[in-house]
């Protein structure tokens, strides 16, 4: 590793080939499964930095609290220190004197702060710590987002996936119907919750520091520079590893702004690694609105013989904003997807704690087994190319990596046995007695505790179909932005496979 003299800018811009920025090497790598446990991991590994913990995320909340329950100090064998964040991030600055800590929020947060007003003490707190700097991205076009969630700690440990430091995110695997830790800051409740990241040791963190100090300097913030060797690792004391020595691989999006090239590593990698799969693709989301992967699925289904597919994903989209947005969009995608199912391989589910809905943030999908993928970026299409993304992933069909098949087998049947409310080997061995995901889910059936429903959308008004299939309000591109597309763009643009699909359906529909 360079010295902590060395300049850390990069030019980012290149793909080493198409979908993937670059690929490194991760001495140790492991899925964070529910906020629970990410929480209490990711304050290990900040008491462990001495040089620099960069925080990049969509949303930041220092009300929360990194451990259960709300009690303000955690007491240690060694030590005692704040459980809420506004507390424990100067807590972290007055023990170290070495130590910076950089902080990049999306802009439209800045919004929020009124109605979070002890996180607007905190940043007044913050401000006499010269090495302690927070600030708001808005380096993007109008309508756009900055979506990463990016977390670099001595450039030797980082994290990459779904879940930002933020209210609402902490929940056990258990995912109980009624938990009173899942309190907000406020006070208010909080829902079930599922998310997931992937934490990672060795050269893949300083690969995420390139790119998270290419973002903290396109946003504004001073040049960073190297970090030193460090003489131990970040790595959370406890935590397993559930892979060692593989080759971690990254890809980014974003809309071109200020000199910056667009990116759309994301959706290519995404439509080639469906286009790979030879047996199942098994995806967790928070959406399924993109008419990229949409198309990309309605292909393969029309093989004869289709992979799997097998989708968990909230029953509804957080936010009203986003239920017009994204379940419209969704209704109508479903609808053309499954109009092209005629080998019924195609399923998607939302999750349950007995009859409360469980929202799932994750973004993950598993491919044959072979390929684990953990991000950001959500199945829809602003994640394609307007927001600012990153997702990480595992390929065991890369040289020197053979040896994660099993382990991605386990952690798929494991997120499996969470969401169904059942033992590991039990999932096991349904599988293979049904020969699918699917099968299993259906022997399991619609028991007590937790659980996968099949999904089946509302239809959509008038309204509702016109900005779905005009992609209003999710667009591909930024010019697009609140405005209805002309006929050759949209969500069924004429002629694509998921216009022929629906076509196809409507005419079977006149003709009974």
């Amino acid at each position: 590793m360079p010295s902590d003299n060395a300049d850390a800018s990069v030019d980012e811009a290149g793909s080493v080939e198409p979908g993937v920025w670059r690929y490194a090497r991760a001495t140790r790598a492991t899925l964070v499964i529910d906020g629970e446990d990410y929480f209490a991991r990711i304050q290990q590994a900040m008491l462990k930095a001495r040089q620099r913990i960069l925080l990049i995320g969509w949303d930041f909340d220092t009300r929360i609290h990194l451990a259960q329950g709300r009690r303000w100090w955690h007491k240690g064998t060694k030590r005692e220190y704040p459980r809420r964040l506004g507390s424990f991030i100067p807590w972290l600055a007055r023990h170290n004197p070495d130590l910076e800590i950089r902080i990049l929020k999306w802009s439209i947060g800045v919004f929020k702060f009124f109605s979070r007003g002890t996180m607007m003490l905190d940043l007044v707190r913050w401000a006499p710590h010269r090495r302690i700097d927070f600030k708001f991205d808005t380096a993007h076009p109008v309508g756009c987002s900055h979506h990463q969630k990016i977390v670099v700690i001595d450039e030797c440990f980082a994290v990459c996936g779904g879940i930002d430091m933020t209210a609402g995110r902490w929940d056990t695997r258990e995912h109980l119907e009624h938990d009173p830790n899942r309190q907000s800051p406020g006070g208010g409740y909080c829902g079930p919750w599922h998310d997931v990241a992937m934490m990672m040791e060795g050269e893949v963190a300083t690969a995420l520091a390139d790119l998270g100090h290419s973002r903290w300097e396109h946003a504004g913030g001073k040049k960073l520079h190297r970090c030193s060797i460090p003489q131990d690792s970040a790595w959370p004391d406890g935590l397993s590893a559930d892979f060692e020595n593989v080759e971690i691989g990254i890809a980014r999006s974003r809309a071109e702004h200020g000199g910056l090239a667009r990116i759309d590593e994301v959706e290519e990698l995404f439509c080639r690694q469906i286009a790979e799969a030879r047996h199942f693709i098994y995806a967790e989301n928070q959406y399924f609105a993109s008419r990229a992967i949409g198309e990309a699925i309605v292909k393969r289904l029309a093989e004869p013989d289709p992979p799997e597919v097998v989708i968990v994903h909230p029953a509804n989209a957080d936010g009203w904003v986003e239920e017009l947005a994204m379940d419209s969009a969704r209704a109508t995608l479903l609808e053309a997807i499954r109009a092209a199912d005629v080998k019924h391989r195609f399923h998607i589910y939302s999750p349950y704690s007995g009859d409360t809905p469980i929202y799932v943030h994750a973004k993950l999908m598993v491919v044959d087994d072979k390929i684990l993928r953990v991000g950001s970026a959500n199945f829809n299409n602003r994640s394609m190319g307007l927001d600012s993304e990153c997702d990480v992933f595992i390929d065991a069909r890369r040289p020197g990596n053979d040896h994660a098949s099993a382990d991605i087998r386990r952690l798929r049947l494991s997120l499996l046995a969470e969401h169904c409310g059942a033992e590991l080997d039990e999932v096991e061995r349904l599988i293979d007695q049904a020969g699918s995901m699917a099968g299993m889910i259906a022997a399991l059936g619609d028991k007590p505790g937790c659980r996968l429903r099949p999904f089946h959308p509302p239809q959509n008004g008038e309204l509702a179909a016109l900005l779905a299939e005009n992609e209003v309000l999710d667009p591909e591109h930024p010019d697009q932005m609140f405005g209805l597309s002309d006929r050759r763009r949209g969500l069924l643009r004429p002629g694509s496979l998921l216009a022929r699909a629906r076509d196809r359906l409507a005419r079977k529909r006149h003709k009974k």
